[in-house]
């Protein structure tokens, strides 16, 4: 029944995304109007060589009403982010029900048939699709956005991506890339799967040992000192792998 009702609640947030997207496109083009004179009056203005009284006032008029039509765009935008980020979260819970009853879909296919191949890809894929933040005029980027660190209180959801210490057989200790299951408040341990071991890798660590990895991107433009800076050192997946070394940041992303 959980998985029907995701479902039902997954096809009405697509619905009011779809609504949103059509409102921007309107508020878009109600805007280009104003935008069109803004253009035009500078243009009127250079011919002139002057800024007469009229040209100022007529300005100031249009560009507050730019500002006001822009201000309607970003926040339709931001009700449709809101909407993605809520069906993203719904689908998650739904994998995590699903693998939980032994379900999988054609789709996602049990881990214990997956080829390293397909995980690679669909590794780099959740790298790509992780959200972009993108914060008020004056807002800071929240804990787990690019290198800012979660709060220390902070405790990752199962189905949460985490860097996970644990032992190698060879009696080392390794950092690997690790998907939560579980959070014991009383022995304030975590329990995560190897997402390499093909789900039978099970491992209870303390929170110590645990490094929630980051829920959003960082707009380099915007937030810069949200990123990794040059010569800091970082753990970073070692290619066509999902284990954790030890790296320095050669130079930040830069858009």
């Amino acid at each position: 029944m959980a998985l029907v009702s995701a479902d039902s609640r997954i096809a009405e947030l697509l619905g009011e995304l779809h609504q949103l997207i059509k409102q921007t496109q309107e508020e878009r083009s109600r805007s280009e109007h104003n935008l069109v004179n803004i253009q035009k009056t500078h243009e009127r203005m250079q011919t002139e060589n002057k800024i007469s009284p009229y040209y100022r006032t007529k300005l100031r008029g249009l560009y507050t009403t730019a500002k006001a039509d822009a201000e309607a765009e970003c926040n339709i935008l931001r009700k449709a982010l809101d909407k993605i980020a809520e069906i993203k979260s719904l689908l998650e819970e739904r994998r995590i029900a699903a693998k939980i009853a032994g379900i999988y879909s054609e789709a996602e296919p049990p881990r214990k048939t997956m080829r390293r191949g397909v995980l690679m890809t669909l590794l780099q894929q959740s790298a790509m699709t992780l959200p972009l933040w993108i914060g008020k005029p004056g807002e800071k980027p929240p804990p787990l956005c690019g290198a800012v660190p979660a709060a220390g209180d902070y405790v990752a959801k199962p189905g949460d991506k985490v860097a996970a210490r644990v032992k190698a057989l060879e009696g080392d200790e390794q950092w690997i890339l690790a998907e939560v299951v579980s959070y014991s408040h009383a022995a304030n341990k975590y329990e995560v799967d190897d997402i390499d071991e093909e789900g039978k890798e099970r491992h209870t660590l303390s929170r110590r040992r645990i490094i929630p990895l980051p829920q959003w991107k960082t707009n380099p433009e915007s937030d810069p000192e949200a990123l990794f800076q040059r010569e800091q050192l970082v753990l970073a997946l070692y290619p066509q792998t999902t284990c954790f070394y030890r790296a320095l940041i050669h130079a930040p992303p830069q858009r």
